[in-house]
């Protein structure tokens, strides 16, 4: 058997580092949307994604599956609208990206498998097998609502509403209902440092 290459375990990333890393991508497109239009701003999007993800790596030797996913997605769909020069298919990736989350949440609650738990379970000790079912649900439902909320998003508004609402709206809504999850985390085992 041999023996594994020195360097190359995954390492932890530190705070600011996995938020710049998660949220750098987003303000990417924000910024650039801010001085030009939808299709630079898709573009430069595509381009900080590639750099979320190869700083990922070599910051901790590993890339989370929920990333490889979202940059796929953004590959595809960025790619879409600027081939086709058509804002809709970089305004449905959300949709996508949070049915999805949202269904295969849904789909391991129905089996009787926890995905989320298998996602955070060494994030979150102590919390009872009741508590993650829980919130495996709670998070399934709160994805397919953001999903329903960039439908009418985009649909409904013009694009510079929907770009305000995919970086400031969904991002503030996500922080806020994994916010409001702790005191039910705290009743049901979570045990915090």
């Amino acid at each position: 058997m041999s023996e594994p290459v020195e360097g190359t375990a995954e390492r932890p990333l530190k705070p600011l580092a996995k938020l710049a890393i998660d949220l750098g991508p987003l303000l990417v497109f924000f910024l650039a949307y801010s001085r030009f239009d939808i299709f630079v701003a898709t573009g430069a999007f595509m381009a900080a994604f590639l750099v979320a993800i190869v700083a990922s790596w070599l910051l901790t030797r590993h890339v989370p599956a929920m990333t490889w996913f979202s940059g796929a997605l953004v590959a595809v769909f960025g790619g879409l609208t600027l081939f086709l020069q058509d804002e809709t298919f970089i305004k449905v990736k959300p949709t996508i990206l949070f049915a999805m989350f949202g269904l295969i949440l849904g789909f391991g609650a129905l089996r009787g498998r926890n995905y989320l738990k298998m996602l955070l379970g060494a994030a979150m000790p102590g919390l009872s097998d009741r508590g993650w079912a829980l919130l495996q649900q709670r998070w399934a439902l709160f994805f397919l609502l953001l999903a329903g909320l960039n439908e009418l998003f985009w649909r409904a508004f013009a694009t510079d509403i929907w770009v305000h609402f995919k970086v400031w709206g969904d991002t503030l809504l996500t922080f806020l209902f994994a916010l409001a999850q702790f005191p039910f985390l705290k009743r049901h085992g979570l045990k915090l440092e």
